[in-house]
């Protein structure tokens, strides 16, 4: 496999993670509004808006997980707190930690 293919694999995946994965866990986990749900999941990717704080603002080589202020480790402890609410916020934290576990496959799994 070249490097072309796999930064494309990689590309795709990441992205595939990110936003299509969701629905299956909408489908399955909150079948009944499953919609609500997804676009819940799918508004957690505003995580990213820490991104703009950083130089450069996207830097393929970097871990976004401990780096950026919303993907630091203290943040993700809140995210897995907040699993024990009910209602729309455990799906902001099934979104937001679903996200960190996709940034982290995302450099952690890759050849880099």
């Amino acid at each position: 496999m070249t490097l072309s293919e796999i930064a494309f694999l990689k590309t795709f995946t990441h992205y595939f993670l990110h936003l299509v994965f969701p629905v299956f866990i909408a489908l399955v986990f909150f079948r009944k509004n499953w919609k609500k749900a997804y676009l819940i999941m799918l508004a957690t990717m505003l995580v990213d808006l820490d991104h703009i704080f950083a130089s450069p603002v996207f830097d393929p080589s970097r871990n976004s997980i401990g780096f950026h202020l919303l993907h630091s480790y203290y943040a993700i402890a809140v995210y897995f707190l907040l699993l024990f609410f009910k209602g729309n916020i455990r799906i902001v934290a099934i979104g937001l930690l679903f996200h960190m576990l996709t940034d982290f496959l995302d450099f952690n799994l890759w050849i880099h």
